[in-house]
């Protein structure tokens, strides 16, 4: 029987020492042999505002230590189910956004072709395009599951056709996703007029908006998107600033009225049964959250993507 890569436990090695790894985890050169990889991609040269993001990935890491292996909530095994590391950062352009985008579509293309499943610390939400792409390449048009205060479908910014804004809308024109099979939850605040959010929904795909989540459990919504999804592959697209600011300050772009942690698991949690062929987390920047807050929610939305991916067995034996 195999032996599963396991992350360093706090009994083992003092939680501020180890290797400096998603939740200490063994660190790979490549996802060989792997089922699923946490891989960051540290670019935030698509952001319109307040840079930072090229710090997540680093931060979300050193947060990880938190974390312990077994859910205890929903009884996931993941570490005891799948052959999981970390296999570090994509080598981005940190000058040039257009000659990162291919850079990071070789990437998912190498870590896919290995039949992993990867676990992206963003970086700007502009990596999803590319991350799109290969995912287009190994499964054709996926479905969607996107947190986020904004729908990211500006159709330019500052005349640049790719930026953080702007992946939706050309992963939809590119025919990347399956748009009776996506859904953006979350969004919310001002916007330059209604077709900020009117263009996803004339494409087919759901939007609700953060109102309809006051108050609420998300549990119900997510059995309906369950079954809106149902078989074939989906992504997860994850924006931290869907959540509200008082529980994530650490993003370029926050807004008022967001999201609070426990609906955001709710929402992870809701996606166990689906087919993810990938997952990422992106826009937390850490130098506007100097006490971690935001890397750790971060690390642990990462975990939970983890514990719903197909295959993670639960409770014992």
């Amino acid at each position: 029987m195999a032996t599963h890569h396991q992350p360093l436990g706090g009994n083992q090695m003092p939680r501020f020492a180890g290797p400096a790894t998603m939740m200490r985890l063994p660190q790979f050169a490549s996802a060989a042999g792997l089922d699923a990889c946490f891989v960051g991609v540290p670019l935030d040269i698509g952001t319109s505002l307040r840079a930072g993001a090229r710090f997540g990935p680093r931060d979300i890491r050193q947060n990880s230590v938190l974390i312990r292996p077994y859910l205890m909530a929903t009884r996931a095994r993941p570490f005891d189910s799948l052959q999981v590391a970390d296999i570090g950062d994509v080598a981005i352009n940190t000058f040039n956004l257009e000659k990162s985008i291919p850079i990071i579509e070789r990437a998912y293309d190498e870590i896919l072709g290995h039949g992993c499943v990867p676990l992206t610390m963003g970086g700007d939400h502009t990596i999803v395009l590319p991350i799109l792409r290969a995912m287009y390449r190994k499964h054709g048009p996926v479905g969607l599951v996107h947190v986020d205060a904004h729908a990211d479908v500006n159709d330019e910014m500052f005349g640049e056709r790719i930026a953080h804004g702007t992946p939706f809308r050309r992963a939809v024109e590119e025919g990347l996703l399956d748009c009776k099979r996506a859904v953006q939850i979350g969004l919310r605040a001002t916007g330059y007029g209604p077709d900020d959010f009117d263009w996803t929904r004339r494409q087919g795909m759901r939007v609700v908006q953060a109102e309809e989540c006051w108050h609420r459990s998300l549990v119900p919504l997510m059995t309906e998107v369950r079954a809106q999804l149902g078989k074939g592959p989906v992504y997860m697209s994850f924006d931290i600033d869907g959540l509200d600011p008082a529980f994530a300050p650490g993003t370029g772009t926050p807004e008022i009225g967001g999201l609070t942690t426990i609906q955001g698991m709710e929402i992870i949690r809701g996606c166990t049964g689906l087919d993810l062929v990938g997952c990422d987390l992106v826009e937390v920047s850490p130098p506007y959250d100097p006490f971690g807050t935001t890397s750790l929610l971060a690390a642990n939305l990462l975990y939970e993507m983890l514990c719903a991916l197909p295959g993670v067995k639960r409770g014992v034996g």
